[in-house]
């Protein structure tokens, strides 16, 4: 189904004096043939305004575009406590032999064990296996960080609880159009995010597997993963390189925030474009493995 936003300035007057106006404001709207006077009321019960006197709209524009999460504008099957419906979006990158997620670590190697020719010396007439060793680095395709990753003491993948991962809230913000690389906190004020899996989707995975994919990449900030933490927040993921910057000073603040608080980190997602801004069921389960502290998730999202 389509999804529409309305782009506008806006005048906004209060009955016990002082006013508000907005430029280029940009609202999610149920349809695209919305009234002016309806489109009003959203934008003040969006931003929570109270003794509101009068509101004027100027330059009312339609546009079809993916909603944003404005509040009050989510239709019913999408509000977060809805419950689960049946379609699933795979979220993950898939592996191959030789390929490369980040640059300068190593790629998968895969070769057999047992191919289906050797196999058929010892089985029954017509009955045949393959049995493949993969070789590779925990942070291959699309892959989780539990608290051992980045502390000696954190927990390790075979310490996770199963409830922190599976069918999490996805609160999806949506940052295609951001003007800036690192993604402040303020882009988390409108939400309520307390259990949630936050998902930021930055559109950088169109560019996985190639040169451009390394550098530029969006990321958290660390104002923003301290946030997050006081939220608390289950899980953040993001379809970019890193949810730190890679290009500054070597330090890592979101990863060293959100592991010493509990919160999982999975990193190059992709499809995040595909969901909602709210209302989809996020799951990313690695293997329990002992005294390892990343490894490749099947992410995926029920919406």
């Amino acid at each position: 189904m389509p999804e529409y936003r309305a782009h506008f300035d806006a005048a906004v007057a209060f009955v016990n004096g002082g006013g508000l106006t907005a430029e280029g404001f940009r609202l999610d709207v149920p349809a695209a043939d919305i009234s002016e006077d309806e489109l009003a009321r959203l934008f003040v019960g969006h931003l929570g305004l109270a003794l509101v006197g009068s509101v004027e709209l100027r330059g009312v524009r339609i546009v079809e575009e993916q909603h944003r999460g404005s509040r009050g504008t989510a239709p019913a099957d999408t509000a977060p406590d809805s419950g689960r419906a049946g379609r699933v979006i795979d979220l993950s990158h898939r592996i191959r032999a030789g390929l490369v997620t980040y640059p300068g670590l190593p790629a998968p190697v895969i070769e057999p064990h047992l191919t289906r020719e050797d196999s058929r010396s010892r089985y029954a007439p017509g009955t045949e296996f393959a049995m493949d060793i993969i070789t590779m680095i925990g942070n291959t395709g699309t892959y989780l960080d539990s608290p051992y990753h980045r502390y000696a003491d954190g927990g390790d993948l075979a310490s996770l609880d199963l409830a922190t991962l599976v069918g999490l809230p996805a609160e999806v913000f949506h940052l295609t159009d951001a003007s800036e690389r690192g993604i402040p906190a303020t882009a988390f004020y409108d939400r309520e995010l307390a259990g949630s899996a936050v998902l930021l989707h930055t559109g950088w995975d169109s560019r996985f597997g190639t040169p451009a994919y390394a550098t530029g990449a969006p990321y958290l900030t660390e104002d923003a993963a301290r946030h997050l933490v006081h939220q608390g927040v289950a899980l953040v993921g993001i379809d970019s390189l890193n949810i730190d910057d890679t290009e500054g000073a070597g330090d890592r603040p979101a990863h060293s925030l959100l592991l010493a608080a509990g919160v999982h980190v999975v990193e190059h997602l992709t499809r995040l474009g595909d969901l909602p801004a709210r209302g989809a069921r996020f799951t990313a389960a690695p293997p329990a493995v002992e005294g390892f502290g990343t490894f490749p998730v099947r992410a995926f999202a029920e919406v």
